[in-house]
């Protein structure tokens, strides 16, 4: 990171010799640095904070002086572990939670690079700069779920160029951590190259064991944020890792997990809180970051403290404190003016020096983006007409006596085997007296392969529904309805990508989301906000018993949670690491 204002410059509005451009009065400066609450004046120039404390030499005849008189005078907040496209994208989601108060969030590449590659991604980073609030990235050395061609698209050459880059802070998440247990000759060369860089590597360890979790250290890892209990998040910091606190959509573990603190009396300063990737709903209800402070006071967690982990602490983990994550001279000037110390939700956000939201509506322009130009794959190499056909769709059977694995839900993302025994007709599986049952298909975008397996207990009622929205972001399709599932998949290829849920062969609510499968194009938060809200309320009515659809779908295709998974080699269980149902091929029609 690089400020625009020179040391120079700063050193003389510190002295009064440069009238500061921005000076906000009267306020009590939220000190991360000492833990002091503070009646002091700042001085703004350009993008830069020039002074601290209570002269008033840096004002001049042009200063713009804001009174702060009555409120707290914060840092701005900092995610440092989040992902831009659920269903809303960089821009959307950024605009928002910048109007919130968070001004530097640090995203994952995933679902970029895998349609954009390195050369579209560069560039979407690039254009994105432009955003008044700080956009920093995290790079994917592998993807969520194992396909045919992942290490060559995820080569040494690519994935060096894109670490190497400014607003490129670390790697991300290795979702499946297994690998690190193994000590995978790619993951622990490219971490090596990220230590030479000094920057961090995330981490992503669900479910892994303390005596396990010693070799992940030993990789290099230095993040983690899947810990769901006190004593998960202790075994994390005794082991040397930075320890995210998430309270998300899917894992609204903080009221548990901060037991640490207000029961536990853990140091806090290897502890930061995270949103990860709520769905838009989420952010809408509860707030972005200022929601995590408003739950960790709550909980009992002291509002200096709490502050300081989505300020100094991710700045100190991510290595720009010396830019980021305390007011004091030197820094880049991104600051809130609170109220109080109860709500979190800013009056005023100041990021790079400039008024950027006011009582939570955003006052300054955003960059126009051409997402297109960005991509690299097409939405679709298959053709239409081979989705139409409906036995595409159908789960073959040919034996009665057969036993059929299936995937019993019984939480948003996690799902057990059971083995039933099915009728069979005409070659397929008959569901026709098990109305829980829906039959499920991942389908290779170019139209290589199809998984198929069998569903159970998570829409009883759903005809058919077409989604690239999931981890491979190839074509996943489930119902009852072979002719409707056919439906939704056709007009999924019409649209590029989406969502779309077919009742008795009729289309009755559909998603674009053109930008890699995941996203929709629409500057607007609240028009993602409203998609999500359509879905989860259609999927409700058709027997969908959990909260979180969008994250159903996502890790339905993943290859690490456990239970039953579609995944491009076929139908996997996670726990006995067993391919159960390979895919196949597809036959043109």
């Amino acid at each position: 990171m690089k400020l625009q204002a020179s040391r120079k410059e700063l050193i003389e509005v510190a002295k009064g010799l440069r009238p500061a451009d921005l000076y906000i009065e009267g306020g009590t400066v939220i000190n991360v640095y000492s833990g002091e609450f503070l009646k002091q004046n700042v001085a703004v120039y350009k993008d830069g904070i020039a002074y601290i404390g209570e002269g008033e030499q840096s004002i001049g005849n042009s200063t713009k002086i804001i009174n702060a008189e009555g409120k707290y005078v914060s840092p701005g907040y900092i995610e440092s572990h989040t992902h831009p496209w659920v269903i809303y994208n960089p821009l959307s989601f950024a605009s928002k939670v910048l109007s919130l108060g968070t001004t530097t969030t640090v995203n994952d590449n995933l679902f970029f690079f895998l349609h954009m590659g390195a050369l579209g991604l560069k560039e979407m980073i690039k254009d994105l700069k432009q955003f008044p609030g700080t956009l920093l990235w995290l790079i994917r050395l592998i993807s969520q779920a194992d396909y045919p061609g992942e290490r060559e698209w995820f080569n040494h050459k690519d994935i060096h160029s894109l670490l190497e880059l400014d607003e490129v802070v670390g790697t991300a998440e290795i979702t499946r951590w297994p690998l690190l247990y193994n000590a995978d000759p790619f993951i622990l060369d490219t971490i090596e190259f990220v230590k030479k860089l000094r920057k961090v590597v995330d981490g992503h360890n669900a479910g892994c064991s303390y005596e396990k979790f010693n070799s992940i250290a030993a990789s290099g890892v230095n993040s983690c944020h899947e810990a769901i209990t006190a004593k998960e998040a202790f075994d994390r910091l005794r082991l040397g890792f930075w320890t995210l606190i998430r309270n998300s959509s899917l894992r609204p573990d903080l009221t548990e997990v901060i037991k640490l603190i207000t029961e536990g009396n853990a140091f806090t300063s290897r502890l930061i809180l995270t949103v990860d990737g709520p769905h838009p709903a989420f952010i809408e209800e509860e707030g972005f970051v200022d929601g995590l402070l408003r739950k960790a006071v709550e909980a009992g967690v002291p509002p200096m403290q709490a502050i300081q982990m989505v300020t100094i602490n991710p700045a100190t983990y991510l290595r720009l404190d010396d830019y980021i994550g305390g007011i004091a001279p030197g820094r880049q000037a991104d600051i809130l003016l609170l109220p109080d110390l109860v709500s979190f939700r800013p009056d005023t956000v100041i990021s790079k020096g400039q008024v950027v939201a006011v009582k939570g509506d955003l006052i300054t322009s955003l960059p126009d983006i051409d997402w297109k130009k960005y991509l690299s794959r097409k939405p679709f190499s298959i053709p239409k007409s081979v989705l139409e056909n409906p036995d595409l769709y159908r789960y073959p059977h040919t034996s009665a006596k057969e036993i059929i694995p299936v995937a019993f839900f019984y939480s948003t993302v996690i799902s057990k085997r059971e083995d039933i025994v099915l009728p069979s007709v005409n070659g397929y599986a008959d569901l026709s007296n098990h109305e829980d049952l829906i039959q499920a298909v991942l389908i290779d975008r170019d139209g290589k392969w199809v998984t198929r397996g069998l569903i159970k207990q998570l829409a009883s009622q759903l005809d058919g529904l077409a989604s690239t929205f999931n981890t491979t972001t190839e074509l996943l399709v489930m119902g009852r309805e072979p002719k409707s599932m056919a439906m939704a998949a056709a007009r999924v290829h019409e649209l590029g990508g989406g969502i779309v849920l077919v009742d008795k062969e009729k289309v009755v609510l559909e998603i674009p989301l053109t930008l890699t499968g995941m996203m929709t194009t629409s500057p607007s938060f609240a028009q993602a906000n409203d998609y999500q809200n359509l879905f989860l309320s259609a999927m409700n009515d058709r027997g969908y018993p959990f909260h979180d659809i969008l994250y159903t779908l996502l890790f339905l295709t993943c290859d690490f949670l456990p239970g039953l998974r579609l995944i491009p080699y076929g139908l996997y269980d996670v726990q006995t690491d067993t391919i159960l149902n390979p895919a196949v091929p597809i036959s043109p029609k």
